[in-house]
C-alpha cells in the first residue's frame, strides 16, 4: 500500500509513555522517632534500607532489582505509601500497567492526599485507553496540588483522545502557565493543533519543544510531518532525518524505521 498524505500519521503518545510519569519519590531518611521494641526498630530500619536501595536501583536502571527490594520492604512494613508508589512506578516503567494501577491504588489508600500517585495512576489509565478514569485521577491530583503541571498534561491527553480538543488545549495552557519550560506540554499541544488542522500553531509548539529539549526526537519527527503538510518538503525531510538520527542514538529501532520510511515516502 503506497504512502499518501493521509498515511503520514502524526506520532502519538505510545512511544513516550514513561515521560508522562511524575518522578519517583526520593529515598527516605532513617526514621527519627523512638520505637519501644528493639526488634520493631530493626525491622523498620531494614525496610527503609531496602526502600533506599530500591530507589538507587531505579536511578541505575535496574528495575527488576528495584522491584525485589520494594516487595521485600513491604513484607516488613506493609503500610508505607511511598514504597507502594515506587513499586507502581517501576511496574509502569516496565509496561505492567494493570499492576502499576494496583500499587498506586494501595499508595492512595494509605495516603489519600498523594497527588503524585493519582497523577501516575491517571497516566496508566490513559495508556490503557481508560480515558474517563484518566481524567478523574488527573482532576483529583490537580485538586490536591494545583501546581501539578504533569497532571494537567495527562488530563489534556485524555481529553484529546476523546475528541475534546478545546478542553485539551485549555489544560496544556494551564500546564505552561505553571511551568513555561515544560517541553512535553508544548509537544502535546502541537499534537492537538495538528489534529484540528492548525499546522502553523503546531509547528510553533514543536519549535518550542525542541528549543527546550534539543534531543526531543518525537518533536523533530512531528515537526517534519507538519512542515510536509505546510508544503515545505525540504525542511520536512531535514527534520525527519534528524529524528531518525536521534532515534537511532537512543536505541529505538522501530521509531528510527518509521522516520526513515517517512523520509522515503516524502521523497517519492
Amino acid at each position: 500500500m503506497n504512502w499518501t498524505y493521509q498515511r503520514l500519521a502524526i506520532l502519538g503518545f505510545a512511544i513516550t509513555i514513561v515521560m508522562g510519569l511524575v518522578p519517583n519519590v526520593n529515598a527516605q531518611k532513617l526514621p527519627n522517632q523512638q520505637i519501644e521494641s528493639v526488634q520493631l526498630a530493626q525491622n523498620q530500619m531494614s525496610a527503609v534500607e531496602l526502600y533506599n536501595r530500591g530507589v538507587d536501583k531505579i536511578e541505575a536502571g535496574d528495575f527488576q532489582g528495584a522491584l525485589a527490594d520494594f516487595k521485600q520492604a513491604l513484607r516488613i512494613d506493609p503500610n508505607d505509601a511511598d514504597t507502594y508508589y515506587n513499586l507502581g512506578y517501576v511496574h509502569h516503567t516496565l509496561g505492567n500497567y494493570d499492576q502499576a494501577i494496583e500499587r498506586y491504588s494501595e499508595a492512595i489508600r494509605l495516603n489519600p492526599n498523594f497527588d503524585q500517585a493519582y497523577s501516575n495512576r491517571g497516566y496508566a489509565y490513559f495508556v490503557l485507553k481508560n480515558y474517563k478514569e484518566a481524567i478523574a485521577d488527573a482532576s483529583k491530583a490537580i485538586s490536591l496540588n494545583s501546581k501539578n503541571d504533569t497532571a494537567y498534561i495527562s488530563r489534556g491527553n485524555a481529553h484529546d483522545e476523546l475528541g475534546e480538543h478545546q478542553a485539551a488545549l485549555a489544560d496544556y495552557e494551564k500546564a505552561l502557565s505553571i511551568n513555561p519550560n515544560n517541553a512535553r506540554a508544548y509537544y502535546n499541544r502541537g499534537l492537538t493543533y495538528n489534529r484540528i488542522k492548525q499546522h502553523q500553531r503546531a509547528r510553533a509548539d514543536y519549535n518550542e519543544a525542541i528549543r527546550l529539549k534539543p534531543a526531543f526526537a518525537e518533536a523533530f519527527y512531528n515537526r517534519g510531518l507538519t512542515k510536509f503538510y505546510l508544503n515545505n518538503t525540504v525542511e520536512a525531510i531535514q527534520d525527519l532525518q534528524k529524528a531518525a538520527e536521534l532515534f537511532q542514538k537512543q536505541g529505538r529501532k522501530d521509531n528510527y524505521q518509521s522516520a526513515i520510511d517517512a523520509v522515503s515516502a516524502i521523497g517519492e
